[in-house]
């Protein structure tokens, strides 16, 4: 059935109905808003781990790293360990969102700056927000189990032969030496890159899974709440670790049988001695596509000071029953996130070894290598592959669903419709969470790249990034300022990026529009190493051939061997400059501009700077520091040259920031009206006591704890440097 043996589908609905009881379960806990979103502040270390751990780690994590792994060498493992720098940060920013004391990051808005429009304004981009992030999760774990249940060729209809063959024919062009083909494959190659045909079909449709998937989320999340979510996030964190250590020993155990090794470091020392050395420069080959070090840089500013303002930040760390609780789940949760992306990053290396000459889209290796690696032994493990990669999108998807619903409800809906019983409030946060699951559902199924999906998804809460960080800790910080921070990057950098190209569509086949960089070639020299030699190989039995037709065009590449210095000309792929999605053509042949348009890009071309020139990581780390930058610019401006908010409003929010939460309700309760008597209580803890600067002075415990997270933070990086560089 669908291309897998009985036992992985039996092992697959035993998954599913597991998930379905505890939603049911869970369901008979809820009285009101608080219990359904933050499931009564009731939840213990334990729990606040794992729901960390899950709520930060979907399919997309593992398949994604290994994708970007397999894409561009070890520089790939940053595409999600680049967050690692944000990591101690949390256990400084945790306490935070339980002294706010408040059901969504939308009451801040409410709270510091006086505006429920403004707090209207955050829930609608915290939801967009969510359901990207739900969006991701599903374009991951349907192309992976697209990969692990594949059709035979003999399968195939007519259309999808026609397609496998033109995928084909890219896989051959592409692994060819460009200096060596001719005009006409050159042309070829080009018409073929934009069509981006697929190689692999499925037994299963992509689009019917992931309104299945949608469905299931719906069922046991909508029904038990955030109770329900953290508590299969503890299942289900145990499922993704468990498929973070389940693939590596299965690929080093092949590449040792191949190439003849005998245990884990003879695995390591042959995926070193194999794999080009551009593909082991962990600090980002220059010749890497996507992940340079300066492009890992602009993504690590941007990733600090955008997660914390995520929507789930104050629903992971707000539902603990106190603030030491809260730093410990959050901060280890996401250590163990940035661990196992250690575990995805060197499987995507043993991957290259195994698959290069095999699979060509990295979109599909993880689901190749399941069937590859575990298909054989008819244990089931596939099967359990298949439900560990729903755990992992389900883990995130139902915390999300829950945080964006509460948004919908408590911001938007309860202000306009109100005096309800929490009964109705709790049903239309049922409602709202199952139109979120829908609409990321429905975005996943409008993006054919999911490197494109987590782009987006990383740069949409720049609208409110200045606001929370600046309100949070500048007494300045004023509403004027705040919306027009707000409202000027909405309108640049979110609905100018996707209207002007809806009002202006000739912006999509204007050829000053559809530039392409052309980055110079880049002359590196390296040390050969195996892979090195097969593909030289590969180049002169390919001249060779061109020469006995007559069609040689340059001269015999020279064999190289193993530990030779050899020079090498990388020839980058041009890339659009303008288009998130890239440039493709119409049925005419015509090309256009797909998906949004970048208009900081625009500016920069029109003030007479040349894009074409730069490889495409430098342009995308140009719009990166652009969009993270221009907030806080307009906020400081606009602050600067208007009024202070109300005083008394700012004393009582910023004496409830300073006033630990404590276990028992009523004995907060008690220590914040104290606070609010005396707003002045704890003003000798701030670190410049007549500024407006709130900064506090760390005590012992936010000092011990932040040195420990940093010298976590090196061990794992100290661990992956370890593990590549073996053999070196």
């Amino acid at each position: 059935m669908f291309g897998l043996p009985i036992i992985d589908i039996v092992v697959i609905i035993g998954y599913f109905l597991v998930i379905i009881f505890i939603g049911m379960w869970s369901m008979r806990h809820i009285k009101n808003q608080e219990d359904y979103f933050l499931a009564g502040r009731r939840f213990g270390k334990l729990v606040q781990t794992f729901a960390a751990f899950g709520q930060g780690t979907s399919v997309d994590t593992a398949v994604g790293v290994s994708m970007s792994t397999y894409t561009n060498g070890a520089s790939g493992i940053w595409m999600s360990l680049l967050m690692i720098f944000a990591t101690p940060m949390y256990w400084l920013t945790s306490p935070w969102f339980r002294r706010l004391r408040l059901l969504t990051m939308g009451d801040f808005f409410e709270e510091r700056y006086g505006s429920k429009r403004m707090a209207a304004l955050y829930s609608i981009v915290g939801t967009v927000g969510m359901m990207a992030a739900i969006a991701i999760a599903f374009t991951a774990m349907s192309k992976t189990i697209v990969a692990i249940t594949p059709k035979d060729v003999d399968q195939f209809t007519q259309e999808e032969r026609i397609e496998y063959q033109r995928a084909i024919e890219l896989e051959k062009l592409e692994s060819i030496d460009y200096a060596t083909l001719s005009a006409v494959e050159r042309s070829k190659l080009v018409d073929l890159q934009l069509e981006n045909p697929r190689k692999i079909f499925s037994h299963i449709p992509e689009t019917a899974l992931i309104w299945f998937i949608c469905l299931v989320v719906i069922i046991y999340a909508a029904a038990g709440g955030l109770e329900a979510a953290f508590l299969t996030d503890l299942l289900q964190g145990m499922f993704i670790i468990f498929l973070s250590l389940l693939m590596l020993p299965f690929a080093w155990g092949k590449i040792n049988t191949m190439f003849g090794g005998h245990n884990i470091k003879d695995a390591l020392e042959i995926i070193h001695h194999r794999l080009p050395e551009s593909f082991i420069d962990i600090t980002g080959s220059p010749t890497a596509i996507d992940f340079t070090w300066y492009y890992i840089a602009a993504l690590t500013l941007m990733s600090v000071i955008g997660v914390v303002i995520a929507p789930n930040m104050l629903v992971a760390t707000g539902s603990a029953k106190d603030e030491f609780t809260a730093r410990v789940g959050f901060t280890t949760g996401n250590f163990m996130k940035r661990f196992c992306t250690v575990l995805w990053g060197l499987f995507g290396l043993a991957a290259i070894v195994l698959y290069s000459q095999t699979v060509h889209n990295p979109d599909f290796v993880w689901g190749y290598a399941t069937r590859d690696l575990l298909g054989p032994l008819n244990m089931g493990l596939v099967g359990l592959m298949i439900a560990c990669l729903m755990a992992a999108l389900m883990s995130t998807a139902d915390c999300l669903m829950i945080t964006a619903s509460s948004l919908l409800t408590h911001n938007i809906y309860r202000p306009f419709i109100i005096g309800k019983s929490e009964r109705h409030y709790v049903l239309m946060g049922r409602i709202s969470g199952a139109l979120v699951v829908l609409g990321g559902a429905l975005i996943a199924t409008q993006f054919d790249s999911l490197f494109v999906i987590m782009k987006f998804a990383w740069e949409i809460y720049i609208v409110v990034t200045a606001s929370f960080w600046l309100g949070m800790k500048w007494r300045r910080a004023n509403r004027k300022a705040a919306w027009a921070s707000m409202i000027a990057t909405l309108l640049v950098f979110s609905l100018g990026q996707m209207l002007v190209p809806a009002f202006f569509p000739s912006l999509r086949t204007n050829p000053d529009f559809l530039k392409m960089t052309h980055p110079d070639p880049l002359t590196r020299i390296y040390t050969a190493h195996e892979m090195d030699v097969e593909e030289r190989q590969r180049q002169i039995e390919k001249w060779e051939e061109l020469d006995m037709q007559g069609k040689a065009i340059s001269q015999k590449p020279m064999p190289i061997n193993v530990g030779e210095k050899f020079t090498k000309i990388e020839k980058l792929p041009q890339k659009p400059i303008y288009w998130t999605q890239g440039i493709k053509k119409d049925k005419d042949g015509n090309k256009y501009g797909c998906g949004f348009i970048s208009p900081e890009l625009v500016l920069i071309d029109k003030l007479g700077f040349d894009l074409t020139k730069n490889p495409f990581a430098l342009n995308e780390t140009l719009r990166i520091l652009i969009r993270t930058i221009f907030p806080f610019a307009v906020l400081f401006l606009v602050a600067f040259f208007t009024k202070p908010d109300d005083k008394k409003r700012l004393d009582r929010f910023y004496a409830k920031m300073k006033t630990p939460a404590l276990i028992d309700h009523e004995e907060d309760a008690k220590e914040l009206a104290l606070s609010y008597e005396n707003p002045h209580r704890y003003d000798h803890i701030k670190l410049f006591p007549n500024s407006n600067w709130e900064l506090y002075k760390w005590d012992k415990e936010d000092t011990v704890g932040f040195l420990l997270s940093v010298v976590v933070l090196i061990a794992i990086i100290g661990m992956l440097y370890v593990a590549v560089a073996i053999g070196g």
